[in-house]
């Protein structure tokens, strides 16, 4: 029975990989309204992919209709482009701080690091005073203009002045200070400002609003949601056990079919189209069976050997979204599956007129991987494979394989 065990996970690791490439080749790919602007001043209405670019992007897809094939634009040949109601990002030529932010390579400079690069930045808000925001790993830089100051960096630097002290270049608020003078914006706000979005939208707002002048911002909500599911399943397992010094104790389970229950919390992330999540699953599993060992030649003739074993599995990790359309989607998953004992579990060996010492089970770290399909989010239907666990590593004659898959239907509460 082992042997049809291991030969199903051989047949669902590569359905596994097949359906990972059919994802990957077939979900839909989003294409938005759009625009951009090329270096002779032609403004091109278009379709943009938009992947909701975490980083500043150096292209774009896009297609001028529908049915036409995807082209790139980049920043050698675009002046502008957007998605309608959603983001603009504007090719300039500025003077960027490349200071590192990593607090572990501070220098003791107090002043930036200025370089001259082409950039796409990202427009946070547009009028007589404008925001924009450049972004690559760690690096986090905002800019500004006015109708009357040229595009430049808001500066803001930390430096070490100690070996172990650390303080900051606040120039950005003298600068905002110096060029957004308005009734309503005072110095104790200015003072009170940190290099943070939001702070700065604020700010910016208020200078446009104070003006009377008209203004966009490109802002969008962008939260971490939280989704809670119950998870109903049915595990397929299976369990085999060698004694790395006799072999009487060898013992083959069969395959057993029971049921499991989860309780799934998701955190879908903001960014990337909310493609990626993380998932927290602790989820209750059983597994027991019994067989004989047919143990002739050997003083104790025909064995019974069984297993008890029950636990919480507490699976984290990654989850990516492909959709499909609005209300449907495929997704694939990679775990680290933590496995918590509920009670005293045990493999036993009963020889009819005496049982011999009792192998506790103790397991440890293992992963897990799933693909599914969600509909309206709120039915899920996953197939999951767990790699093998070694239910008895804490002695040093024996050796175990368990090994399951789990067919899991979700279902939305909150």
């Amino acid at each position: 029975m082992l042997l049809i065990f291991s030969s199903a996970n051989n047949k669902f690791q590569f359905l596994f990989l097949s359906l990972l490439l059919s994802f990957t080749t077939y979900a839909q790919i989003s294409f938005e309204k759009g625009y951009f602007i090329d270096y002779s001043g032609n403004k091109i209405e278009c379709l943009i992919k938009n992947t909701d670019w975490r980083y500043n992007p150096t292209e774009f897809k896009y297609k001028l209709v529908e049915e036409s094939k995807v082209e790139t634009g980049n920043i050698n040949t675009v002046k502008e482009f957007g998605i309608y109601n959603k983001s603009k990002y504007l090719n300039a030529t500025v003077k960027i701080d490349i200071s590192s932010s990593d607090l572990s390579k501070l220098g003791y400079q107090k002043e930036p690091i200025l370089k001259e690069k082409q950039l796409f930045l990202n427009v946070l808000i547009e009028g007589k005073a404008n925001l924009y925001l450049f972004v690559d790993g760690a690096m986090r830089r905002y800019f500004f203009s006015t109708d009357i100051n040229p595009l430049a960096q808001l500066i803001y630097k930390e430096y070490k002045f100690e070996e172990n002290k650390i303080k900051e270049n606040n120039e950005f608020k003298q600068q905002l200070w110096n060029s957004l003078k308005c009734e309503a914006i005072t110095m104790g706000q200015i003072k009170a400002l940190n290099y943070h979005k939001d702070d700065l939208l604020n700010i910016f707002i208020d200078y446009n609003e104070c003006n009377g002048t008209g203004y966009r911002t490109f802002k969008e909500k962008k939260k971490i949601s939280f989704n809670l599911s119950l998870r109903p399943r049915l595990n397929i397992s299976s369990l085999s056990v060698n004694n790395l010094k006799s072999s009487f104790k060898d013992t083959e389970f069969d395959q057993s079919l029971n049921f499991g229950f989860g309780i799934e919390a998701e955190f879908v992330l903001p960014f990337n189209k909310r493609k990626w999540a993380i998932v927290l699953e602790p989820t209750y599993q059983y597994y027991k069976s019994d067989t004989k060992i047919n143990a002739s030649g050997v003083t104790y003739g025909e064995i019974t050997t069984s297993v008890d074993y029950s636990s919480i599995e507490i699976p984290f990790g990654l989850r990516y979204y492909f959709f499909l359309s609005d209300n449907s989607k495929l997704f694939i998953n990679g775990l680290a599956v933590f496995d918590l004992g509920i009670k005293e579990s045990a493999i036993e060996f009963d020889l009819g007129y005496t049982t011999l010492t009792p192998l506790d089970i103790n397991t440890y770290l293992n992963a897990a991987f799933g693909a599914g399909y969600k509909f309206k989010d709120k039915y899920s239907l996953e197939f999951r494979y767990f790699t093998p666990r070694n239910l008895v590593s804490h002695y040093v004659n024996y050796d175990s394989n368990y090994q399951s898959m789990s067919l899991i239907l979700g279902i939305s509460i909150l």
